[in-house]
């Protein structure tokens, strides 16, 4: 079988067969098909696109390309969430634990942030003695021990999802539904759980600007993971500003112990509580209603709170930190930032607060670049809310002072004021099941 063949064939608009699926990515991934060879497939898929079929034997090939993690022995027990990406989402702190302290078990292989998103394994590692590198049998005893386990990405997961990212990335081929899909699901197929829930988010924050795009994203995430045998729904949520009112590593792992100690309701408990539901209802085939009501008794109770805590005692972290954000890591320097006028907050570009915080250290924008744990913002005010001039709209946190000047001008481009009181979308804006 000849990569010529399959990239005339897919060129021309032609279906590919599994066999030819497998030859590419078995080929590609043991180093016989060269990279000009591999791009010149991603572009034919770029403008051909691919069937469902396709896509399911292209995400499927790819989780089998290299590690896999077998979580059959908790049958339908087994649970996952994927976010698209956002800025202030620590959801994974809040459901996680949710799930967990109702017999649910979460396996789940998490990210590092990178550019203006963060990522779990960051806010994990603010918490003093985190260890996120488990080892596969750690990985699956502790799930089974006290209901949840996260570790950072295998390095040997998906290899053949690695490779083609950085080709598309460089070739203009990442704007692909087919080969986003497959990307994003065929990680989750390789970290094994049965039931899996994805957060699309779409906003300035997201990396689906529009909703039509978030839902046809979420929809062929849902029938591509469905055909490869998971249980798979969807949340299209609002990334039109920050989740929460904390962006930065130290500063959301407090914020989430808050949302879990039943202190703070908002945009950010609506949409765990929402993520949380549909999680239940699928891995202990609940009624969303029952769903929901144990979910919200699972925080008011402090089970979900205590389960917290035992998920960070198991994997080296200090508790001490989750009961008094104090002992989280500290900034040196803060600055807050005034109203320069009054009026209704309008607008909130998330991306360009997200990029404040990097500014400050709190992330990357190279994968080697290292994160200042402490630096962040707490925001004050939010999107709708009314403001005096000279009020607090929000306070930035480093341990680098020369920062605050460049992420104060940052911050404040990104707001925008109005003297109308503005309409803005809901947090939930639809479920694709």
């Amino acid at each position: 079988m000849r990569m010529y063949d399959i990239i005339k064939k897919k060129r021309d608009g032609g279906v590919l067969t599994s066999a030819e699926i497998e030859a590419f990515i078995e080929g590609y991934v043991g180093g016989e098909i060269p990279d000009y060879q591999a791009s010149a497939l991603m572009m034919a898929i770029y403008f051909r696109s691919m069937t469902d079929e396709e896509t399911a034997l292209l995400t499927d090939a790819m989780a089998r390309s290299g590690e896999t993690v077998d979580l059959s022995r908790f049958g339908n027990l087994s649970v996952d969430k994927h976010s698209t990406g956002g800025v202030g989402d620590k959801t994974t702190l809040i459901v996680a634990p949710i799930l967990a302290s109702l017999g649910a078990r979460v396996a789940k292989m998490t990210g590092r942030g990178l550019g203006h998103t963060g990522g779990t394994a960051d806010k994990l590692e603010s918490i003093k003695g985190f260890r996120t590198s488990l080892s596969v049998e750690e990985f699956i005893s502790q799930t089974e021990k006290i209901g949840i386990a996260v570790t950072a990405q295998s390095g040997n997961l998906t290899p053949a999802d690695k490779m083609l990212y950085s080709l598309r990335d460089v070739t203009a081929t990442v704007d692909s539904i087919p080969l986003i899909t497959s990307s994003i699901m065929s990680k989750k197929l390789a970290a094994g759980s049965k039931n899996i829930v994805l957060d699309v988010k779409t906003g300035s924050g997201a990396f689906m600007k529009t909703e039509e795009d978030a839902k046809i994203l979420a929809e062929n995430m849902v029938r591509i993971g469905k055909k490869c045998g998971r249980n798979v729904s969807a949340l299209i949520t609002n990334m039109d500003r920050p989740l929460g009112f904390a962006v930065g590593n130290a500063l959301e792992v407090a914020e989430a112990a808050k949302v879990l100690r039943g202190e703070q309701k908002g945009d950010l408990y609506e949409v765990c509580v929402a993520l949380a539901t549909e999680m239940a209802a699928l891995s202990l085939r609940l009624s969303p209603e029952d769903a929901k009501q144990a979910v919200i008794k699972a925080i008011a109770d402090g089970s979900a709170y205590k389960k917290m805590k035992d998920w960070i005692s198991a994997q080296g972290g200090d508790t001490a930190c989750i009961d008094d954000a104090s002992l989280l890591p500290q900034a040196s320097f803060k600055k807050t930032v005034y109203a320069p006028c009054e009026g209704f907050i309008e607008k909130m570009d998330a991306e360009a607060i997200g990029t404040a915080v990097v500014m400050l250290g709190g992330g990357r924008l190279k994968k080697e670049d290292t994160i200042d744990y402490a630096a962040g913002i707490i925001l004050n005010k939010k999107t709708g809310d009314y403001i005096k001039s000279g009020e607090q709209l929000c306070v930035l946190y480093t341990n680098n002072e020369a920062s605050l000047v460049s992420a104060e001008a940052k911050y404040l481009e990104a707001v925008s004021f109005s003297q109308r009181e503005p309409v803005f979308r809901p947090e939930i804006i639809e479920i694709v099941r």
